[in-house]
């Protein structure tokens, strides 16, 4: 048989047909919005009925870069935005008088864990592909600054890529400087977004942080605690913080959770520790369920 070149395909791509349409000629049923090609019409795509749609596109989107990516887990590093690196400490303080300068006093009191964050990316950023050269804890981010930006850091500080899942505020927010562009995303809806933090995460270290960083360390709480989510390490940065906060230990006097539950999380102080807990929940066959005591409440 002669050797034929047989095509992959017979239709015109997406992108030649998008470049047909933009050829078009100008005529009044041409120009209209109601002729645009459906994926290039934002009017349309951005309609209230469409958002079934725009769910998919952002759930769809990440996930195909990663898997392209060759992301097989990640380490997700939630925390405040509002915690200074320890260089800048100082001079916060001194910019603030009255009632804000004991807040920025107290902010000042947890820019250690800027280091210790910039500290635990490096560490899990040098984990070796599998033996699919599949990449494993790669950094996660929500792409901020503060915490966030030390997670992205840390990664960088030992020449590894970083993951960053910004979203879409009313008030400006770009990825911070050491994100890897090609794992640079932006959401908007909050739902998805946490979803893409949850999908391949394989440890979480939640820092001190607000409500933004509650809503997240809350949700994958309940997730664990539900068995929706199978157990991983989840670490928390600052005792003192944590537990001053919240009183996990009088949500199981109430009642309103088990004893149990308090065994979901760990507290912790430092990188090395933190790392050190990862390494051994993965050299366990059962993880942590062959320790029971995870939380000590005094």
């Amino acid at each position: 048989m002669t050797k034929r070149c047989i095509p992959d395909h017979i239709f015109p791509s997406s992108d030649e047909d998008a470049a047909y349409a933009r050829d078009a000629i100008s005529t009044p049923q041409t120009e209209h919005p109601a002729y645009r090609l459906a994926f290039q019409d934002l009017d349309f795509l951005t309609r209230e009925d469409l958002r079934a749609v725009r769910f998919q596109l952002e759930l769809l989107k990440p996930k195909l870069l990663l898997d392209e990516a060759k992301i097989g887990s990640t380490f997700v590093m939630y925390g405040s935005a509002r915690i200074p690196e320890p260089k800048l400490a100082d001079a916060m303080v001194d910019a603030v008088a009255g009632p804000q300068k004991h807040i920025a006093e107290r902010l000042r009191a947890k820019a250690k864990y800027y280091d210790e964050a910039r500290k635990l990316a490096s560490l899990a950023s040098t984990t070796p592909p599998d033996s699919d050269g599949q990449r494993q804890f790669v950094v996660c981010s929500g792409g901020g600054p503060s915490i966030m930006e030390a997670a992205n850091r840390g990664a960088a500080d030992v020449g590894s890529e970083s993951i960053a899942l910004n979203i879409v505020l009313p008030h400006e927010q770009a990825p911070n400087q050491y994100v890897t562009p090609s794992l640079s995303f932006q959401f908007h809806y909050f739902a998805l977004r946490k979803m893409h933090f949850l999908i391949r995460a394989r440890a979480v270290a939640v820092f001190p942080g607000g409500f933004g960083t509650f809503d997240e360390m809350f949700e994958l709480l309940c997730l664990v605690q539900t068995g929706k989510v199978k157990p991983l390490p989840i670490l928390l940065f600052g005792k003192e913080f944590w537990t001053r906060v919240v009183n996990f230990q009088a949500l199981a006097e109430e009642g309103t959770i088990s004893p149990d539950d308090l065994k979901i999380l760990r507290f912790v102080e430092t990188a090395d520790e933190a790392w050190e807990m990862v390494e051994d929940y993965y050299d366990e066959p059962v993880g942590w369920k062959c320790e029971p005591t995870l939380l000590e409440v005094e």
